[in-house]
């Protein structure tokens, strides 16, 4: 990675951590206002923080007595002053109060940040999964990967 290595490890880990946290605030102030996300579920695009914040709420909402466990693998990233593209792979797990993964799911993520006055911000997300050319079904977990 770049010499902006730092601050897009600071989004990464702050995303993580809103997660975790089930803290919508802090997760929603890692996006720009304007953001625009292609998400891999349902929706076709959700413009704006106020369209993204709806699902967050629900995601966070979703399974109370586990704890939600963001990791991400293969980051890339390509920079510039003002912007950085970042692609990873991101395992997206839910793990039981005894410390049992009880599910989990893997999304191809890309991220371009962009550097205003307090940072870094997500202007744009895209998650995608492949999907099986014979079944048409999502495929969510890499081969040979949990």
């Amino acid at each position: 990675m770049s010499e902006i290595a730092a601050p897009v490890i600071r989004v990464i880990e702050g995303y993580k951590a809103a997660v975790a946290a089930r803290d919508i605030d802090a997760f929603m102030r890692l996006y720009d206002p304007a953001v625009r996300v292609f998400d891999a579920w349902g929706v076709w695009s959700y413009e704006g923080v106020p369209a993204w914040k709806s699902p967050i709420e629900n995601w966070f909402a979703s399974h109370p007595d586990d704890r939600h466990v963001v990791t991400f693998e293969d980051i890339s990233c390509v920079s510039t002053p003002a912007f950085v593209s970042v692609a990873a792979i991101v395992t997206y797990a839910m793990v039981s109060p005894q410390g049992e993964q009880v599910g989990a799911m893997q999304n191809r993520l890309s991220w371009v940040l962009e550097q205003g006055a307090s940072g870094l911000s997500i202007v744009h997300e895209h998650t995608s999964v492949p999907v099986g050319f014979e079944d048409q079904k999502a495929i969510l977990q890499r081969p040979g990967k949990s």
